[in-house]
């Protein structure tokens, strides 16, 4: 995995496209046509997300991609090729949760799949995240950043429940929402998420192939100080380049484009936070681990220390995937979703 969040060596700045320093003449040149096109379908693509988030009256739930606007997407090719119709299940409504800089909008390939099957897809933008205008700077806790999903479970009816999806970061709110409502999830999915023991936080996970928090906090070139230097930081933004190689080393060139228009600062706060979680709130509920196999965000490795370390009730693979895939593989994810909507 290596240099995530920033903590790249300082002749990676030097050289790299990442810099803040003297920009190359490469850098400065315009964009390529191809590239531009690129850029230009990803900004129609995400205005058309955020048209579709205001047609619902709900601030907690932004469900993306209508009835009348799956044809539009490129997940009709495999919306045909859904293996099985669900019946019979604990619930059909299943809570999409992004991680880190995302928002309601990644999950644009994999909600026609799921509803193709039966299921009832939900997606949520977090505080400060997709089109949820909150300034990250006024974010403090991981209980502020997790605001819009806990509402959301503490306003359904009493005898419902959901099952639960976390990618990447957003497993850490998955695991505040198993602690303060475990009543109302049935199920809770680590898609190569921080799934993290009692009294760990986010950052933990990365600790050993990186620096301790504090280090980090310290030297990383990629921190937002909002309220100066001299305080401590309140989130970080990542060049282009870094996007690409962590995040998206399997994803198509469309999907890359489409979130780089559309990721956001992520706050730093909840992801410094140490969670305390009980066995009878977090450990009453089923979890289980997607892992992501040609991941250069969270390892191989580290997924694997995170499953031995706080096992869940099953693990799923998917070979060939980058941290994201909900772009690079939506088939096999939306199949190993459908597979544990259906486990008893």
């Amino acid at each position: 995995m290596g240099n995530w969040l920033g903590c790249f060596p300082s002749k990676g700045f030097k050289e790299g496209h990442g810099s803040r320093g003297k920009r190359s003449s490469r850098s400065v040149r315009k964009m390529p046509a191809e590239d531009d096109l690129l850029h230009r379908h990803a900004l129609v693509m995400a205005m058309q997300q955020h048209q579709l988030s205001q047609r619902f009256d709900g601030s907690m739930s932004r469900r993306i991609g209508s009835a009348s606007s799956r044809k539009h997407t490129p997940s009709t090719s495999f919306r045909k090729q859904v293996p099985f119709i669900l019946e019979n299940l604990e619930t059909k409504k299943i809570i999409l949760v992004h991680g880190e800089g995302f928002g309601a909008w990644c999950w644009y390939k994999i909600i026609p799949f799921l509803e193709e099957a039966g299921l009832h897809s939900v997606t949520l933008d977090l505080t400060a995240s997709g089109i949820d205008n909150t300034d990250i700077n006024s974010i403090m806790t991981l209980a502020d950043y997790t605001k819009p999903l806990i509402d959301y479970l503490h306003n359904l009816p009493e005898d419902e429940k959901v099952i639960l999806v976390g990618h990447s970061c957003g497993g850490a709110s998955v695991s505040y929402a198993l602690e303060c409502c475990p009543k109302k999830i049935t199920k809770a999915i680590f898609l190569t998420g921080t799934m993290v023991l009692d009294g760990q936080r986010p950052f933990d996970v990365f600790a050993e192939e990186l620096a301790s928090a504090e280090v980090f906090m310290q030297d990383s070139q990629v921190l937002l100080y909002a309220n100066g230097k001299d305080k401590p930081p309140t989130g970080l933004m990542f060049y282009k380049e870094q996007l690409k190689g962590l995040y998206f080393n399997q994803s198509s060139s469309k999907d890359i484009a489409l979130a780089l228009v559309s990721m956001r600062p992520i706050p730093i706060a909840p992801i410094m936070e140490r969670l305390s979680l009980t066995k009878e709130n977090y450990g009453s509920v089923r979890r289980y681990f997607i892992q992501t196999l040609d991941d250069h965000m969270l390892s191989p490795d580290v997924q694997e220390k995170m499953v031995r370390e706080n096992p869940p009730d099953k693990v799923f693979k998917i070979k060939g995937s980058d941290h994201c895939p909900f772009f690079s593989k939506p088939q096999s994810l939306g199949k190993i979703l459908l597979e544990i909507a259906q486990l008893t």
